[in-house]
């Protein structure tokens, strides 16, 4: 073949690729073009806003472009349905938009919760304006008279209104609920049904594996803190938070030397809730829990006829009401009347629970206790006590700080 005919067949080849190519490029031009016009043609209303006008576009035959066109021409068209409430109710109502979720999940509740009437067209506004893009999680306040196009901008700022709570260390949970209901934060009564449905309540919440799960009564692991909580927070969420708080806070390092001295998650929190009530300075605690730790263990048991704790505040707990949670015996002796099994003084043994939320310092006491062999405590009047191995000694102490 001369190099005339290969030039001429060359140039074939290159005519039947590039006609083809133009024609698309024609009929593309044209599509456009008839889309821009109807998109002209459809009336505007004022509230539907459209962020990305294609007649204010240069020509982009990309195909993301053309289906952006596409999109925009199509909520044009449904603008009646946009710019239209689901109803009549003007009150502000509560949505919350949890962590990962998508703008599918949320059009699908905004339709169920009768906030909107088309969750499909409200879930393109919000593919076409990016604001898919901007979900973020929160508490968010709307109302069923607001339009699509309203609530999609209310969506994209949260509602930050907080409650921010202290929870005392050595609260029992019934002084935690009678708290929130006097401060106005939740239902107590149905926080305290959460708490008293132990182990199970707790799954219900998340993931706890580490919670002993035989426990019936969540107290000693509503770690007592400072917790900032939503605007019309639940019990679960304020239960939830407690509870990821103490597995951070508690961690299995810092239980090692329980666990190797023979001692459970169970025990350590019942004791720990003991010496919390206890003993209020942080020094004493140690010594104070190598007492009881003595006396359950037996170690005591020639001085106090047995492996009793004879700790007063398991007493108090067992015998406190309403309006006196922690009891006032007129004196030990009462204690004998007292039928309980959290009476240490009639019954060996830890109590079955915990009696109280004890801070991160009586869990520490609880799990390093002074290595001692004092048997008997008594207050000495400024906070701290003094410590002895007899009952001799002991009775001396009494003698001398409680004349």
């Amino acid at each position: 073949m001369s190099s005339r005919e290969r030039a001429l067949h060359f140039g074939l080849r290159l005519l039947l690729f590039l006609v083809p190519v133009t024609a698309l490029g024609v009929l593309a031009f044209v599509v456009v073009s008839f889309v821009d016009a109807q998109i002209n043609d459809v009336p505007q209303t004022p509230s539907v806003t459209l962020l990305r006008p294609a007649s204010e576009q240069p020509l982009d035959l990309r195909p993301e472009t053309l289906e952006l066109r596409a999109l925009g021409l199509y909520l044009r068209l449904q603008s009646q349905i946009l710019d239209t409430p689901a109803g009549a109710d003007p009150t502000l109502q509560p949505f919350e938009i949890a962590v990962g979720e998508t703008a599918l999940t949320v059009s699908t509740r905004l339709q169920e919760e009768g906030f909107i009437t088309d969750a499909n067209l409200f879930r393109l506004y919000m593919r076409y304006n990016g604001i898919d893009q901007r979900l973020a999680a929160g508490d968010f306040e709307i109302a069923q008279n607001m339009t699509a196009t309203e609530i999609a901008d209310r969506l994209q700022r949260a509602h930050y209104e907080e409650i921010v709570l202290t929870i005392p260390e050595g609260m029992r949970a019934e002084e935690v609920a009678d708290l929130l209901d006097v401060k106005g934060v939740m239902d107590g009564q149905a926080f305290l049904a959460l708490v008293r449905g132990g182990s199970a309540s707790a799954q219900t919440l998340g993931d706890y594996g580490w919670l002993p799960a035989d426990l019936t009564n969540l107290e000693g692991y509503l770690f007592p803190d400072t917790y900032r909580l939503p605007a019309r927070a639940t019990p679960a969420d304020l239960l939830q938070r407690m509870l990821d708080n103490f597995e951070q806070r508690v961690t299995a390092e810092m239980l090692a030397p329980a666990k190797q001295a023979g001692r459970n998650l169970t025990q350590v929190i019942i004791m720990a809730s003991i010496v919390e009530r206890e003993a209020p300075l942080a020094d004493d605690r140690p010594l104070v829990a190598s007492v009881y730790w003595n006396r359950v263990s037996g170690a005591c048991s020639a001085q106090t006829g047995g492996a009793y704790l004879q700790a007063d505040p398991t007493v108090q707990y067992a015998a406190g009401r309403v309006g006196e949670w922690w009891w006032k015996p007129p004196s030990v002796e009462a204690y004998q009347a007292v039928q309980s099994p959290y009476n240490t003084y009639l019954r060996p043994g830890l109590p079955p629970t915990a009696i109280a939320s004890p801070g991160l310092s009586a869990i520490q006491a609880a799990v390093n206790p002074a290595d001692t062999q004092y048997c008997f405590f008594v207050a000495s009047g400024d906070g701290a006590h003094v410590f002895a191995m007899t009952l001799a000694e002991h009775e001396a102490n009494i003698a001398r700080y409680q004349k």
